[in-house]
């Protein structure tokens, strides 16, 4: 099939920064693009060819928006699954496909597979509610502190508490939920796995997380990780493993723990382009963007190693500030060498919202740390 410059149409559900990162891709190479997503507001909006405004959950807005289209791709995970299956069925190429889908979807589920299939995993308990959640603990079946998930429509650090006291459950949703096991990690780590249908693999190289201690989103993405070769070495053995159980088509993000004893512990997956393969834009020969792009067109995958050393710096709205956004101080970062910010569009800021990302590249991991500080430091999204 001629993808480009022609009548194919790639059909994208969501219109968020990762879809418009995506575009980037879809533009350099000439590629129609179909968008749905419910905001009038979506970033996505001003870069793709068609838009559509509707709910990802409505079985006929997604099954109706899916015909209009020759591949369907997504770049959130909360979309109707029943209308992908039903397209699926019908012909329609959707990647991944809804099978992998519907084992990660829910959390619950997806550290199920991880148990099925003897994928190193942190110990884990499924709850119907937050009640029973409760009732165990009050039993004392269940031993504090533990990690609560809920199992569905979590998003950057909404949906996962510590929990050492069981005060801590105050005002969370009774809804379903997991309690899993602290691990005592010296790193979080993240591998994204790249696949193509004709079975073509690769992944980037492992990346180390620094995450934000109240809001639970992560700060920096440092690539390469600082880690020793043999650590990672088995934690990209182990993203292609858990890649082969889902037998995806597209990226997936792998996150993990590094325990104290270098053991890798797989956390959870994303089946599409991750927060912690932003810095691959600047960083790599083919940013994680593009290889998704190449992999649900069954295409030859581009090299994932990276040209020099990267960090990322998420841009988050500032605490205390809502409402139309302002980039303070970002003249200043914009006259630094290596440093490249990306403003995802989003016109209105509250506390932690995922505003934009800057990237610094240098040769020195450790000069790129400290320009990542400055950054961090520097740069403001206020209202």
């Amino acid at each position: 099939m001629n993808y480009f410059s022609s009548d194919f149409k790639l059909g994208i559900l969501g219109g968020g920064q990762l879809g418009k990162m995506l575009l980037f891709d879809t533009r350099k190479f000439d590629i129609q693009t179909y968008v749905l997503d419910p905001s009038d507001e979506a970033p996505c909006k001003i870069a793709c060819d068609q838009f559509f405004k509707g709910d990802l959950m409505n079985f006929e807005t997604v099954y109706n928006f899916g015909k209009l289209v020759d591949v369907l791709t997504f770049e959130i995970e909360l979309v109707n699954l029943e209308a992908l299956v039903k397209l699926e069925e019908e012909g329609l190429k959707v990647y991944p496909s809804p099978k992998t889908l519907k084992l990660i979807q829910n959390k619950g589920i997806q550290k199920d597979f991880y148990l099925q299939h003897t994928i190193p995993t942190a110990n884990y308990k499924r709850f119907p509610n937050l009640k029973s959640v409760i009732v165990d603990i009050l039993d004392s079946k269940l031993k504090l502190p533990f990690i609560w998930k809920c199992t569905e429509f979590g998003y950057d650090g909404n949906g996962v508490k510590v929990i050492r006291q069981i005060s801590d459950l105050d005002n969370l949703a009774n809804v379903e939920c997991i309690a899993e096991e602290m691990i005592p990690f010296k790193n979080e780590l993240a591998v994204i796995v790249c696949r193509n249908p004709s079975g073509e693999i690769k992944t980037y190289p492992v990346v180390e997380m620094e995450f934000h201690p109240e809001a639970n989103q992560v700060e920096y993405v440092i690539c390469p990780a600082r880690i020793d070769d043999k650590v990672a070495e088995k934690a990209r053995a182990i993203a292609l493993n858990v890649s082969e159980k889902f037998n995806h088509v597209g990226l997936l993000a792998v996150e993990m723990f590094q325990t104290e004893n270098d053991e890798i512990l797989v956390n959870e997956v994303a089946p599409r382009p991750h927060n912690s393969g932003h810095y691959s834009i600047e960083a790599s020969y083919t940013s994680q963007f593009e290889n998704h792009l190449r992999a649900i067109l069954n295409l030859p995958l581009g090299n994932t190693d990276s040209k020099v050393a990267g960090i990322m710096v998420n841009l988050v709205g500032a605490e205390g500030f809502s409402g139309d956004v302002i980039y303070e101080n970002i003249e200043k970062i914009l006259g630094w060498n290596g440093v490249t910010p990306h403003i995802y569009g989003k016109k209105q800021t509250r506390p932690f919202r995922k505003m934009g990302h800057v990237t610094i590249v240098n040769e020195d991991i450790n000069e790129a740390r400290r320009i990542a500080e400055n950054v961090k430091n520097t740069i403001r999204v206020i209202a």
